[in-house]
C-alpha cells in the first residue's frame, strides 16, 4: 500500500511538471514558429506552417522603413556598458561597505535601504527633469548613466555575499603583506563569481528589455533600443504585421540566451573552495 501511494505521488509529480513545463514552453515555440509563417496575421488554423519562410528577418535587416539592427546595435550598447559599468560600482561600493567601518557608513546603508523601498519610475519624472537641465535627453549616455548609478542601490544582496566571506582569509593576506588592492583582486574577486555573475545577468537583462525609462528618453528614431522600436513598430503597423515582430522577437532573445549559457558555468562554483589558510 506504501509503495503504491509513492508511485501515485511519484507519478503526480512528474504530470505537474510536464504540465508546467507545456505551459512554459508553448508561447515561446509557438512565437518561433510563427516567425516563420507566411504573411502576418496574428492568427492561424495550424500551429506549424504549411509552408517556412525567412522573409520577416529579412526585412527586418534589409527594409528601407525598419531600422532593427540600429536598434539592435543601441541596446547592445547600452546593454554592455551597463554591464560593466554596474558590476564595477556595485562591487567597489559593496566591498566598501562590507570590508571597512569609517564614520557615516551606517547612515549611507539604512539610505540605500530606504530609497530601495520606492518603485524606480516613482523618480523618473527628477530623472527626466535633470537629463533635460544638462542636455542629455536622447543620448544613450544618459541611459547607460542611469542604469549603471541605480543598479548600485540595489547591491545589498552583493554586499551580504561579501560578508560571508570569512575575515580570516582578510587577515592572512595582510599579515602576508597584501594591500587593500592585492586583497580586492586576488581574494575577493576570485571568490565572488557566483554573485558577479548574478548581478552581470541581471543588469544585462534588465536593460536589454527596459520599455519605459528608454520611451522617456530617447526620442530620435535612430537612438531607439529594441523594445521601444519594436512597440514603434505594432504601433505603427496596427498589430497587422504580428510575425515580423515575432521574429524581432526570436533576435532579441538570442544574446540574452548566449550570455547565459555562457556564464551560468559560474553560478555553481563553490565560496571558498580550497581558500582556507592553514
Amino acid at each position: 500500500m506504501r509503495k503504491r501511494n509513492s508511485v501515485i505521488r511519484l507519478s503526480f509529480s512528474y504530470l505537474t511538471l510536464i504540465i508546467l513545463a507545456v505551459c512554459a514552453l508553448y508561447p515561446s515555440i509557438w512565437v518561433v514558429v510563427s516567425s516563420f509563417r507566411p504573411g502576418g496575421s496574428l492568427y492561424s488554423k495550424n500551429f506549424w506552417p504549411e509552408t517556412w519562410t525567412l522573409d520577416h528577418y529579412e526585412k527586418l535587416f534589409t527594409g528601407t522603413q525598419y531600422t532593427f539592427g540600429v536598434w539592435y546595435a543601441n541596446t547592445f550598447k547600452i546593454a554592455i556598458f551597463t554591464m560593466i559599468f554596474s558590476v564595477l560600482l556595485m562591487t567597489l561600493s559593496m566591498y566598501a561597505l562590507s570590508r571597512f567601518r569609517f564614520r557615516g557608513r551606517q547612515t549611507m546603508l539604512t539610505i540605500m535601504l530606504i530609497l530601495g523601498m520606492f518603485p524606480s519610475f516613482m523618480s523618473m519624472i527628477a530623472i527626466y527633469i535633470i537629463l533635460l537641465q544638462l542636455n542629455l535627453l536622447d543620448t544613450h549616455f544618459a541611459m547607460i548613466l542611469v542604469y549603471s548609478a541605480g543598479a548600485a542601490l540595489g547591491g545589498f544582496i552583493v554586499k551580504g555575499y561579501f560578508d560571508t566571506i570569512p575575515r580570516s582569509l582578510d587577515e592572512s593576506a595582510r599579515i602576508d603583506g597584501a594591500t587593500h588592492l592585492q586583497v580586492f583582486l586576488k581574494i575577493m574577486l576570485p571568490l565572488s563569481k557566483p554573485i558577479l555573475t548574478f548581478v552581470a545577468l541581471t543588469s544585462f537583462t534588465g536593460v536589454w528589455g527596459d520599455f519605459i525609462f528608454a520611451r522617456l528618453v530617447l526620442r530620435s528614431k535612430d537612438n531607439y533600443t529594441v523594445a521601444v522600436g519594436m512597440y514603434e513598430l505594432i504601433a505603427s503597423q496596427t498589430n497587422s504585421n504580428f510575425t515580423l515582430f515575432a521574429a524581432g522577437c526570436v533576435i532579441i532573445a538570442i544574446p540574452i540566451t548566449i550570455l547565459f549559457l555562457f556564464l551560468q558555468r559560474f553560478l555553481v562554483q563553490g565560496l571558498t573552495a580550497g581558500a582556507m589558510k592553514g
